[in-house]
């Protein structure tokens, strides 16, 4: 084990095998649907994710600060002798906070990142905060390396409709409305923990062509990791990523998954993302 243990939660979204091959522990958010709870990477979650594709709608919650306090400890007694902790934005979760509260008596030091992002916005820097790890660097140099990362990595996406962004609070009625009336697809970003609308676009394909655009303004011919991701538009998202590698140089492959139920409740069915990461 390295000496900086390297801890995220679900909504990062970094596929489970390369998580378990850089030694990342992730912690899952709650997801309550149908009268039950359900954890996020728990497989019956996709239970959720079909009603979420079918256009219902769930309610999230934080993970606990014990579940927390249980894994630094564990880390702590595998000979860990820091821990660094990333989080989905404290704007959007609790999840930050919980992460404070559980290290609050642990035995070794833990470093807390909100974020300020989701997906793999954060799950970029999680990678990159592992990979530093194994180098040896201290907890303080990893800190820095996932923040580099992190303050650099762009993420635009566009919603078939902004009804469950409304719903959770997650962004104006007023923008809702306007888009709804309108028939308008937004496109939206997220900027210091906050989902803000930038443009406006009248299609699907439209969108499409618009995050691909900004995409391309956003790597600046600079070699960049990236990432597509959707809820329910798996042929969108296929089809999304290749038109990326054909216009963006310098990117090998193309990350694509699904978003989990946390973040599939907020963007609705139809949601597609793109995350530009420079490698920094």
């Amino acid at each position: 084990m390295a000496r900086v243990a390297i801890v995220t939660d679900s909504t990062s979204y970094i596929p489970p095998d390369l998580a378990k091959k850089l030694a990342i522990s992730v912690v899952p958010l709650q997801v309550q649907w149908n009268g039950q709870t359900y954890a996020e990477a728990d497989p019956q979650a996709v239970e959720v994710l079909q009603a979420l594709r079918r256009g219902e709608l769930a309610t999230t919650s934080r993970p606990s600060p014990e579940r927390f306090a249980a894994l630094y400890e564990k880390l702590a007694a595998s000979g860990a002798e820091e821990i660094v902790s990333i989080h989905i934005s404290s704007s959007m979760s609790g999840t930050s906070e919980a992460a404070r509260l559980g290290a609050a008596n642990c035995a070794i030091p833990v470093h807390v990142i909100d974020s300020r992002t989701v997906g793999m916005a954060m799950g970029f820097g999680v990678i990159s905060a592992a990979l530093a790890a194994d180098d040896g660097m201290s907890g303080e140099d990893v800190v820095q390396v996932a923040r580099r990362r992190i303050s650099a990595t762009n993420i635009f996406f566009s919603v078939a409709k902004l009804e469950n962004l409304r719903r959770s609070g997650r962004i104006s009625k007023g923008a809702s409305l306007l888009a709804t009336a309108l028939a308008i697809k937004p496109i939206l970003t997220v900027e210091d923990g906050h989902v803000v609308a930038q443009e406006r676009v009248r299609t699907q394909a439209g969108a499409i062509k618009r995050l691909e655009e900004m995409a391309r303004e956003a790597t600046k011919n600079r070699a960049v990791d990236v990432a597509v991701h959707h809820l329910g538009a798996p042929e969108l998202a296929l089809q999304f990523a290749e038109n990326l590698k054909a216009v963006l140089s310098g990117v090998g492959q193309v990350t694509i998954s699904e978003v989990g139920a946390v973040v599939g409740t907020h963007v609705g069915p139809g949601a597609i993302a793109v995350v530009i990461a420079p490698r920094i």
